[in-house]
């Protein structure tokens, strides 16, 4: 798309760099204002918000025909969406503990390796439709001008499922947020149950519930929010020294990992050179890429995603739950710069088939490091945090300087690419990455395993003050889960109860004198 709108080939790499830095940087400002926001409004909301603004974007991309133009909406796009720190943050939400993190924590890095195998292949696909199906867009002013707005607008259709399936099913998991009546929610119910259809049980037996339900008392607990506005967290319990060290580890991690996959396409597409004793003195002088197409480099990367897809789920979780979080980001820390010392030399391979087998085994080194290092750092960094209540805010700040090292690394990145190239020192880039992953491999050695965030005080201990009863917010969900999953009460609606008395004794709530409690099975 860079080169579309008329850039040299030598600079493809630095302005491809450029791009990628604005979306970071914008990113960047906005990470902890959008966590802070889902630390107040709820987790749900402001995924939603994000996805909107993630979705009007794309139909704004699809349109872009120049180079400053598509500068200002990756700015936008990227100030437009915090959803990837408040997404962390929902996963510690909901899986607390530490023996089940690394499968939890998987899912996330898993669907992004999915959606890279599957992204470019669809949107390579779907651009310049005017060419690639003449039949059905040949002719069409539209479609020549804007070669990639289809899957631009392709891609906008599956955010805007995203926000439907969020809207109806996704569940709050803010804790002075999740008691709050939820209208998506409350729609997404009835939606299913239409849809499962109208099937109705059989009559319910007093026998069948007294003799084998647990009983749970008819009286409905009350829900007590939490007031946000009890105690509001400082910058000082945020930036711990543990928590400080893991975002500095961050920031380099996300540097020298998300560069190095914006410069190999380039490094690939790169044309091919003769190697002679002019142009070639080894170890440092030496150029030339490997000279592939888009279709050839996007092969590659399908498998690169496929491996992605397997570390991800079959040998991080039990490989972390075995050695720890902490010891394989180490391990992964001496791994980067072997695989950035070692890229640039692939070119100098003659045979073609060692060269791409090569090739492969050290983007899949590539693919082990950063699947592994990237999910134990995010579990790390959740450990070191010390409460739920600024899990988000610490998220934020994650996105921050992660975002700070996506765009400081692709664009340094790129600029020693495109540097390198004119004085025949195609290593150039890599050289880079090879000192930043030293570097950023430091703070490794200063973590700690965390116990991880404990929920406030505030929010543990509620009395219920129309009763005088002494109910914990543990006792209130597990009623909510009973009467969530009760067989009687899950295909009936309020009016269902009120007008088939006689049908469904065991379901209303009013005393009828013979017991006080009534059945959930």
């Amino acid at each position: 798309m860079i080169r579309g709108f008329g850039i040299p080939e030598n600079d493809v790499a630095y302005w491809a760099g450029i791009t990628s830095a604005v979306f970071s940087f914008a990113q960047s400002f906005t990470a902890v204002p959008w966590g802070r926001a889902s630390d107040n409004i709820g987790r749900k909301p402001t995924i939603i918000l994000g996805l909107f603004s993630t979705m009007i974007c794309f139909l704004i991309w699809g349109l872009v025909d120049s180079l400053p133009m598509a500068i200002f909406v990756r700015a936008i796009q990227g100030g437009g969406n915090g959803n990837v720190g408040i997404l962390r943050t929902m996963v510690a939400e909901m899986v607390p503990e530490k023996e089940l993190q690394p499968m939890a924590f998987s899912i996330m890095p898993l669907v992004w390796s999915l959606g890279s195998i599957f992204g470019p292949a669809f949107g390579g696909f779907f651009a310049n439709p005017a060419q690639r199906f003449p039949s059905l867009f040949g002719g069409v002013p539209f479609w020549e001008k804007y070669p990639f707005a289809l899957p631009n607008l392709i891609g906008a259709g599956v955010f805007l499922i995203s926000i439907t399936i969020a809207t109806l099913f996704l569940k709050e998991t803010l804790e002075h947020k999740r008691h709050h009546e939820d209208w998506g929610l409350l729609l997404g119910r009835k939606l299913s149950r239409a849809f499962k259809g109208g099937r109705r049980q059989r009559r319910a037996s007093f026998v069948d519930g007294e003799a084998t339900a647990p009983l749970v008392p008819t009286k409905r607990i009350k829900h007590h929010p939490v007031n946000p506005k009890t105690y509001r967290p400082g910058m000082k319990e945020v930036f711990t020294t543990q928590s400080s060290i893991g975002l500095l580890a961050y920031t380099f991690l996300a540097l020298h990992s998300v560069a190095y996959d914006q410069v190999l396409p380039v490094f690939l597409n790169y044309p091919a050179v003769e190697h002679t004793p002019e142009n070639t003195k080894l170890p440092f002088r030496f150029t030339g890429g490997f000279g592939l197409g888009s279709n050839t480099i996007g092969t590659i990367f399908t498998v690169y995603g496929v491996a992605c897809g397997f570390i991800q789920f079959v040998i991080f979780p039990p490989l972390c739950k075995k050695f720890g979080a902490l010891s394989c980001y180490r391990a992964c820390c001496f791994l980067f710069p072997t695989v950035y010392l070692l890229t640039p030399f692939t070119v100098l391979i003659d045979n073609p088939t060692l060269r791409y087998t090569t090739l492969l085994i050290v983007m899949c080194l590539k693919a082990f490091a950063v699947i592994i290092g990237f999910p134990c750092m995010t579990i790390i960094l959740t450990n070191s945090c010390t409460s739920l209540s600024i899990l988000g805010t610490l998220n934020g700040f994650a996105t921050t300087f992660s975002a700070i090292g996506r765009a400081v690394g692709p664009a340094l990145a790129g600029a020693a690419f495109s540097w390198g190239v004119r004085r025949n020192f195609v290593a150039a880039s890599w050289w880079f990455l090879f000192a930043a992953s030293v570097i950023g491999s430091i703070p490794a050695w200063y973590l700690v395993d965390g116990e991880g965030p404990s929920r406030s005080t505030d929010s543990s201990d509620i009395e219920d003050e129309d009763d005088g009863d002494d109910t914990t917010a543990a006792s209130s969900a597990l009623l909510s889960d009973y009467e969530d999953e009760s067989p009687y009460t899950a295909e009936y609606n309020d009016d269902d109860v009120d007008h088939h008395d006689d049908v469904l004794p065991l379901l209303k709530d009013h005393e009828r004198g013979s017991s006080p409690y009534r059945s959930t099975n």
